[in-house]
């Protein structure tokens, strides 16, 4: 007789399925979509504020904050922000699970002032299922 007891049966692995969005995540989502798109414009207007997102990204990096593909993500990206603009915001304001994520715990802070941020949610309050318009499709 075994000393310890093995069940008959075997737990089966379920086949995975992304778990579906909130409509109050979708709301999030499609917020931060919005300050991100505007962040990105005063970014291009302004890129000597470059230099302290870059900062923060190699903070946030080296206090093991960020994982070294979310860096490199947003460091190419936004790099190209001066040569190549329409490269970083398609690549910035993708609408993937992935970009998603990444825009929840952006290194874009201190950008907009209290009221930019407020004029930036409340001009695109009915917000957009698609972000085509946002990046000019």
């Amino acid at each position: 007789m075994p000393l310890y007891h093995q069940p008959d049966h075997r737990r089966r692995r379920r086949q995975y399925e992304p778990r579906r969005r909130s409509i109050k995540d979708e709301n999030i989502d499609r917020q931060i979509l919005v300050l991100h798109q505007a962040m990105l414009d005063k970014l291009q207007r302004h890129p000597e504020l470059l230099p302290a997102i870059f900062e923060v990204l190699e903070q946030r990096r080296e206090m093991g904050k960020l994982r070294h593909g979310a860096y490199l993500t947003w460091y190419c990206a936004l790099e190209q922000l001066t040569r190549n603009p329409k490269r970083c915001f398609e690549a910035l304001l993708d609408d993937t699970p992935r970009m998603r994520k990444l825009r929840r715990k952006t290194p874009l802070v201190g950008i907009l002032t209290e009221e930019e941020r407020q004029q930036a949610l409340t001009s695109n309050a009915c917000g957009e299922g698609s972000v085509g318009p946002l990046i000019g499709h």
